[in-house]
């Protein structure tokens, strides 16, 4: 094999890494916002990890976060401001990278 070949295929192994990294960090956001939210809502326990999940799978109704964003804010109503919704996403995203990055190191 060519060098060039080599390095196509780190390249091409580098973005699939990158690519399940970016889809387990969004999928672990979810679920902590879903936790956030289940406990605005009152929820918790089994009730709370039931609706985190419900969460995780409101973000393949279609591509992006702004299916997420409409299911909390319909769920949420005047406990969240849309604001509110989105700083908190940021917030999770940042710790669930955080999270991901300890347990693989």
């Amino acid at each position: 094999m060519s060098t060039f070949d080599d390095r196509e295929h780190a390249f091409e192994a580098k973005f699939a890494h990158d690519a399940e990294m970016q889809f387990k960090a969004e999928a672990r956001r979810n679920k902590l916002v879903g936790l956030w939210a289940a406990g605005l809502l009152g929820k918790s326990g089994d009730e709370a990890q039931a609706y985190a999940m419900e969460v995780v799978k409101a973000d393949f109704e279609e591509a992006g976060h702004e299916d997420v964003v409409r299911k909390l804010t319909g769920d949420l109503g005047d406990r969240a401001t849309d604001a509110e919704i989105r700083a908190k996403m940021a917030e999770c995203l940042t710790e669930a990278k955080a999270q991901l990055m300890q347990e693989a190191g």
